[in-house]
């Protein structure tokens, strides 16, 4: 495993990382466009989740290329990416269940969004950010939530609406299992870190 932790610091390979992440940032706003399109200015910043979670991702790879932690940026990352990550990966699969079909970009959507998930865990040895900086990330993540579910901003999956509760209720428990597993990786005592640099 150090080998694999060893090469997944150096810069080429953060470079390739970077470019993943940054193509799949653009990418995922160019598919939320019509959701954004119809969606009230105030709520913008809350609809893209996923995006939104892989440009702080970006932003943290950028630091890394550059020598550099931003450590609220990693916080940030880290949590969303999980949580965001995974909730696609469980819609997507939920879609299927319930269609019994799921076409290429439904495919496409688990494996981007499990890739997601595992890359933001993958780096938390490199993470160097604080307790504040996970209440910030937390906060960010739960506000979002509210806006999502009380005002009824979450991405949309037609088939699944009848089902809006229990999603809202899982993605409540999804969010404190992030923000958990990041404090558990990063800030508690059995953290494990390494230096990127």
């Amino acid at each position: 495993m150090n080998w694999f932790l060893y090469l997944i610091a150096r810069k080429p390979f953060l470079f390739l990382i970077f470019t993943v992440n940054l193509l799949g940032t653009i990418y995922g706003y160019y598919w939320y466009r019509y959701q954004l399109y119809d969606t009230p200015a105030k709520f913008l910043a809350f609809v893209p989740d996923s995006p939104t979670a892989s440009l702080f991702f970006t932003i943290v790879l950028i630091g890394f290329l550059f020598k550099k932690n931003l450590p609220l940026f990693e916080a940030l990352a880290i949590v969303c990416l999980f949580k965001y990550g995974m909730w696609a990966v469980v819609m997507n699969l939920l879609v299927l269940k319930e269609t019994g079909v799921l076409d290429p970009v439904g495919y496409m959507l688990i494996l981007s969004h499990l890739g997601m998930a595992i890359q933001g865990l993958l780096y938390a040895p490199y993470y160097r950010f604080k307790a504040w900086h996970l209440i910030v990330a937390a906060l960010w993540t739960v506000h979002n939530e509210m806006i999502d579910y009380v005002f009824g901003m979450m991405p949309r999956y037609s088939v699944l609406m009848d089902y809006l509760p229990q999603i809202g209720y899982f993605t409540f428990w999804l969010s404190v299992a992030s923000i958990l597993i990041a404090y558990y990786l990063v800030n508690s005592k059995k953290s494990i870190k390494l230096n990127v640099f």
